[in-house]
């Protein structure tokens, strides 16, 4: 096996898992399915060099992620690893994979809505309209914003008329 054969194997070995890697704030995604993984390179010293984007530049989680990060390729055997943070281009819910998105629909999180592949910006702007996210309950399209806040910063609390049962909806940036 050539080195370079064996570097790209170790890193999709390590693409692979970090596909296991929760999110802290929600464990039913990995960082892969929230887009924050970047590149997995080997640099010539042998390091395996992970690139994170945070979801949000001051997330209080940062340090645990990078050190979750850490711990499981150590413990794949793929060490040593290094982390770098790249705050720029800034983390976007574009990044959301549709195997996330299914995810969060299940966990019971409308993820964020797009019109005609575009992400919809959050409108701070008193009266401003987005589309509204559809009940990851029952799927009706009848929902209505009860706070512009839910559970954490990311995502605001809405309610199904048709169903009834509130829900968190990921908001878009």
């Amino acid at each position: 096996m050539t080195t370079a054969t064996a570097s790209a194997g170790r890193a999709a070995r390590a693409w692979a898992v970090l596909d296991g890697v929760p999110d802290p704030e929600v464990p039913v995604l990995s960082v892969r399915d929230l887009g924050m993984v970047r590149s997995v390179d080997l640099a010539g010293d042998g390091t395996l060099d992970v690139v994170l984007t945070p979801t949000y530049s001051g997330c209080p989680a940062t340090e645990m992620i990078e050190r979750s990060v850490i711990e499981a390729l150590d413990a794949a055997g793929l060490g040593p690893v290094r982390v770098t943070l790249r705050r720029a281009p800034a983390w976007t819910t574009d990044w959301i994979s549709d195997d996330g998105r299914r995810k969060l629909r299940e966990y019971g999180i409308a993820p964020p809505v797009h019109a005609a592949g575009e992400a919809v910006p959050i409108r701070i702007v008193r009266g401003a309209t987005a589309p509204a996210p559809s009940c990851p309950h029952c799927g009706s399209a009848d929902t209505e914003q009860i706070s512009a806040f839910g559970s954490t910063a990311c995502k605001a609390l809405w309610r199904c008329r048709a169903c009834a049962e509130p829900f968190d909806y990921f908001k878009p940036i």
